[in-house]
């Protein structure tokens, strides 16, 4: 990698933890292509990136951005995931390394906040955005759904009423 090569690669992923709600710090202990392909499939799916970088490069691109904290949590052969939902990048990583021993969840950041392992844990149990929106609408939803059950239930009543003598022949 050349000096201009390196410079790109810095203003990439300081673009990245500028604009991410969560950076992930994962360790990459050999996953295989395939598993770093289906990896980064679900978090594009989740709406959040997976990259390998070198430790450097990224305490460079670090300089400047909330996500400082991190630097002490790079080394060894470590990748970042970073997403703007608070907790899509911590859930896809977590359910993966759930099922592969071989990707280990070293901590993170949301913010200037510092999160070790258990908390990239607790943050991926919670709702995702899309979530917590449509429990919002739901509740919304559920009095005026309420309310026209309530307003229609006599008019039906007295159909059935009307209906029933109707069928006894009365």
């Amino acid at each position: 990698m050349d000096r201009g090569q390196k410079t790109e690669a810095i203003a990439a992923l300081n673009a990245a933890f500028k604009e991410a709600g969560v950076v992930v710090v994962t360790r990459n202990l050999g996953l295989t292509v395939a598993q770093s392909t289906e990896l980064r499939t679900k978090m594009r799916n989740e709406g959040a990136s997976f990259k390998v970088s070198k430790n450097r490069l990224a305490k460079l691109a670090l300089e400047g951005t909330d996500y400082t904290p991190i630097a002490d949590m790079l080394s060894g052969p470590v990748a970042l995931a970073t997403s703007d939902d608070p907790v899509a990048a911590a859930k896809v990583a977590v359910a993966f390394a759930k099922t592969n021993d071989r990707l280990e969840i070293v901590g993170g950041a949301m913010g200037d906040t510092l999160l070790d392992e258990a908390g990239v844990k607790s943050l991926a149990s919670m709702p995702s955005l899309d979530e917590l929106r449509g429990t919002i609408v739901g509740l919304l939803v559920a009095p005026q759904t309420k309310i026209a059950r309530v307003v229609k239930e006599p008019a039906g009543a007295l159909a059935r009423v009307v209906g029933a003598y109707a069928a006894s022949g009365e």
